[in-house]
């Protein structure tokens, strides 16, 4: 049934969001190129511009660089997903596991891995999986191992941040450029996309999101249609038995096997069109440090999909743009300067970590709101209730693909938490750790009960405490959106470059400080967008 309460418009919401879906979309034979390499690195290669991952900000800066006529090599800690497995897929689904779900684990661990009273992750073989879950000391952040990096893993909500908190958040940043050019770039080469609202309201497939939505329109909160990089034209062909389900068939965090617009077939195929990339997969930068003659020595190691090392390798690159992520490339510059490899970075690097305000919660509907045993994995609505100077929340009313009916009310919701951490290297082990503590969680989770508790009130239904733990209410020991560590302004300069090393650039999302208020993922486009385009212009 359609709420006839007031609710968020789109446009008000995702302003700047840009149309244009699909503008790089290029045909399977580019993006087989794209997550091939022409040939891996060898020792003793020397490449005028080397890209430390895949993933957004890697994407853009290997789409930039190439078409400006550079060669451009991309490192990647993960695998090219191009080869299927004994089952004929490349991916396979949330409820059917196998190595290809986790990066070298031998038994899952999901986001929801608990239902009544028992833990429900799976034994499975260890093997170079597409989702790592990376254990510090009081949280665990998910992360995608891949050619195409968290676009592999993530749910495609393609959100672009409300103005004002883009602004209070990185106040040094043009706004005018951001939403006039960059945030509608970015949506257009990643194919965002919008869900037909007709079908929205008659699919079987989304029964969940609509009981979501009219249970908090009831407690008076505005809710809004988020556009996706999923093909919602595709899922409708799902719907109707046109063509194999990917969405439909219980397909997301561990990958689709069809209908989304990852990396790999949208910026990564445009590069790999232009001829002048390369990618190696199953790589992990250990070292960057200046070299002898000009440009950086850049050190790896490479593994086969077993873990075992396979070589070592030292290249050397004119230039190199950090894109590994909040917590890769946080880690790797952390230990390169307490190590001496690059002792002129500042001391902002490693500080400025946040997780985006995330946590999650499930409430019990009552018998007659079935929420339905069809579920599309990939969410269409959310909760705004952002303007609570109280307690800012954007929540995604994210599906439970069981496969059968369970009543349950999934979300995610984005906090504006204000607690930051930082990388801190270990002298004794080598390693680099994360100072987060457990309690900094607790914003996030007072905000998320201001709406929760009210929808609970008004509805009579109560939270499922069986989810995330043996008896826990909240899912707030684990991050999808990790941001920061090098954050823009203050471990770089205005525009990611590394002050005193000049050649090195930071572009992904280590650059944002810790939050944005929804998924990050057309944020860090964009920014790179912008960055790497003064950087065209002016360094090369």
């Amino acid at each position: 049934m359609v709420s006839s309460r007031p609710a968020v418009s789109r446009r008000s919401f995702l302003a700047g969001a840009g149309a244009a879906a699909g503008a790089l979309l290029l045909p399977g034979a580019r993006t087989a190129a794209a997550a091939s390499p022409r040939r891996a690195l060898a020792t003793g290669d020397h490449v005028p511009a080397l890209v430390i991952g895949s993933g957004y900000g890697g994407a853009v800066a290997a789409l930039r660089l190439t078409r400006a006529g550079i060669d451009t090599h991309v490192v990647e800690m993960g695998q090219s997903w191009t080869t299927p497995g004994s089952d004929g897929l490349i991916f396979n689904s949330m409820l059917k596991p196998d190595g290809r779900s986790f990066w070298f684990r031998t038994k899952t661990d999901q986001p929801v891995g608990y239902f009544s009273g028992g833990s429900v992750n799976k034994s499975i073989a260890s093997y170079a999986g597409v989702l790592d879950s990376e254990a510090f000391a009081a949280t665990r952040v998910y992360q995608g191992r891949g050619v195409g990096g968290g676009s592999l893993v993530n749910g495609g909500m393609a959100v672009t941040p409300k103005r004002s908190y883009f602004e209070e958040v990185l106040p040094s940043v043009n706004s005018d450029e951001m939403y006039g050019t960059y945030f509608p770039r970015a949506n257009a080469a990643l194919g965002v996309n919008a869900i037909d609202p007709a079908w929205f309201e008659s699919t079987e497939w989304y029964k969940f999101a609509r009981v979501g939505r009219q249970t908090a329109n009831d407690s008076g909160f505005a809710t809004t249609f988020v556009p996706n990089v999923y093909d919602f034209a595709y899922m409708k062909q799902e719907a109707a038995g046109q063509v194999r389900k990917s969405a439909l068939a219980q397909e997301v965090i561990y990958g689709n096997n069809a209908g989304k617009r990852s990396l790999d077939k949208t910026y990564l195929a445009a590069a790999a069109a232009t001829g002048r990339l390369s990618i190696s997969p199953l790589h992990t930068v250990t070292a960057v440090a200046p070299a002898a003659g000009g440009g950086y020595t850049v050190e790896m190691t490479q593994i086969d999909t077993a873990g075992a090392v396979v070589a070592r390798k030292t290249v050397t690159a004119d230039r190199v743009f950090f894109a590994a992520g909040s917590v890769g490339t946080s880690k790797l510059l952390v230990a390169m300067k307490a190590t001496g490899r690059l002792p002129d970075l500042g001391d902002e690097v490693g500080a400025g970590w946040g997780n985006n305000g995330n946590v999650m919660v499930g409430r019990a509907n009552h018998m007659w709101d079935p929420t339905g045993g069809n579920q599309s994995c990939i969410p269409a609505l959310g909760i705004d209730d952002w303007a609570d100077a109280a307690g800012p929340v954007f929540a995604e009313i994210a599906p439970f693909p069981a496969g059968t009916e369970l009543w349950i009310s999934l979300y995610l919701a984005i906090t504006k938490n204000p607690n930051r951490a930082r990388f801190v290297f270990d002298a004794g082990t080598g390693k680099v750790g994360l100072n987060w503590q457990a309690g900094w969680t607790q914003p996030s989770i007072d905000a998320a009960k201001r709406v929760f508790d009210a929808i609970n009130k008004k509805e009579g239904t109560i939270y499922r405490t069986d989810l995330f733990g043996v008896y826990k209410t909240w899912g707030d020991d684990f991050v999808y959106h990790p941001l920061g560590g090098c954050v823009l302004g203050r471990a770089t300069d205005g525009y990611g470059r590394l002050p005193g090393h000049p050649g090195l650039y930071v572009v992904d999302g280590s650059l944002v400080p810790g939050s944005i208020g929804v998924n990050p993922f057309v944020t860090i486009t964009a920014l790179a967008e912008r960055n790497m385009a003064k950087i065209i212009a002016t360094d090369l």
